[in-house]
């Protein structure tokens, strides 16, 4: 399938555009040197981090478990709305820095959504191309904000395909397959320059609990993941990696059996998290513990965390949440007290037709109810309720975090 590629390239060297009160910058070819734009390039995607302020650590109140304080590090205030800007800008300075994207490179993506939403805003900054490869069953609203920042959608009926159709399109327009799946862990600083990790502990060391006795995350690409596992190994730290899995996702049986072939027919309700394949950036050894979470209790948390919070947040931050209660209930029937750290993912304005929407759950299948009520209770009178999903064994950390 021919795909018409709309040229961005214009006459003017740079051109001021005011976003949302933002004045971002669009580099536009003009002759100049491949080296010389390269420069630029870089000059700008800095200068745009420059601008962005740090994203905020939030507590969240536990009346039932005093003594375990719980904090999500929200990474929806990003210019983007989600933690996959921080990749985005990763993946694009990768790519500068080893000469991959140049002045009129067309880029492509596989995506589930945010990602590409993080890619699209970055590819308008350079003046270059964009487009992503997506499931049809992406939320509307990715796609909107895709288009809204000049990204191209080419949406597929079989999500295991994105790959394969990615690198086709980029070979088809002479462009770049941007390749998050496999790129994610190595295109990011895992050792300092104000990563997740270092973002996250940094911001909690006027706490009662400066070092969390857990990290929650869910994996997508595995990026995010790996950044954090490694950072806390070299900081040398009693932390752990909790990483939580949705249905339709070989990432739990990967990491409890090791075999690298493991398939998947479908792919994850969960947008953002979950793959049909082991990913090439998912690395097994740097994760303590994972959690395999049913979709009910993901959306059954994203909702009560959402009404809690007091603004909806999107639905692998429920995955997460829903993984940390169960750390929760481990540290009271210890009797230890600490800190958990839960990352929240994006917002839920992303998904007013999916997660947020009954007539869809209805559609699906979905009863939500049981795991909501489940979560209120245990959250708000300390009642445990008998977990969903499974757990792996859980990998070496000292005998104080056990």
């Amino acid at each position: 399938m021919a795909i018409d590629i709309v040229s961005k390239q214009s006459t003017t060297t740079v051109l001021y555009v005011s976003i949302l009160s933002v004045d971002l910058v669009l580099c536009r070819g003009l002759n100049m040197q491949p080296r010389e734009w390269i420069n630029t390039a870089v000059r700008i995607i800095e200068a745009d981090f420059n601008r962005s302020a740090d994203t905020h650590l939030v507590p969240y109140p536990l009346p039932a478990f005093p003594k375990i304080h719980l904090y999500f590090k929200d990474e929806s205030s990003h210019p983007t709305g989600s933690l996959k800007h921080r990749l985005a800008r990763s993946l694009f300075l990768y790519g500068l820095c080893n000469g991959w994207i140049h002045e009129r490179t067309t880029l492509v993506e596989a995506s589930s959504g945010s990602t590409a939403i993080s890619e699209a805003y970055f590819a308008r900054l350079l003046g270059l191309p964009f487009i992503a490869v997506m499931p049809k069953s992406t939320s509307p609203e990715k796609i909107s904000q895709i288009e809204f920042y000049g990204g191209k959608c080419h949406l597929i009926d079989d999500p295991t395909a994105v790959y394969d159709e990615s690198r086709r399109l980029a070979t088809q327009c002479k462009g770049l397959f941007l390749d998050q799946f496999t790129y994610a862990e190595r295109a990011t600083d895992w050792r300092s320059n104000n990563n997740l990790a270092e973002s996250i502990l940094s911001q909690m060391q006027s706490e009662v609990h400066p070092i969390p006795r857990w990290i929650v995350c869910g994996a997508g690409t595995g990026g995010t993941s790996a950044t954090l596992g490694r950072y806390i190994r070299y900081r040398r730290l009693d932390c752990g990696v909790c990483v939580v899995d949705p249905e339709n996702s070989v990432f739990f049986d990967y990491f409890v059996s090791g075999n690298c072939e493991l398939r998947c027919a479908r792919g994850s309700r969960i947008e953002g998290i979950g793959r049909p394949r082991v990913e090439r950036s998912f690395l097994r050894d740097v994760v303590d513990l994972m959690v395999r979470v049913p979709d009910a209790a993901s959306i059954a948390a994203t909702r009560y965390l959402s009404q809690v919070l007091g603004r909806q947040c999107g639905g692998s931050t429920g995955t997460n949440f829903y993984g940390a209660l169960q750390l929760i209930a481990d540290m009271h029937a210890e009797g230890s007290e600490g800190s958990i750290v839960v990352v929240l993912c994006d917002g839920g304005q992303r998904y007013q037709h999916t997660y947020f929407c009954d007539s869809w759950l209805a559609q699906q299948g979905i009863d939500i109810t049981p795991h909501y009520q489940a979560i209120q209770r245990f959250v708000e009178l300390g009642v445990k309720p008998s977990w969903s999903g499974e757990r792996s064994p859980s990998c070496c950390l000292s005998a104080a975090s056990r």
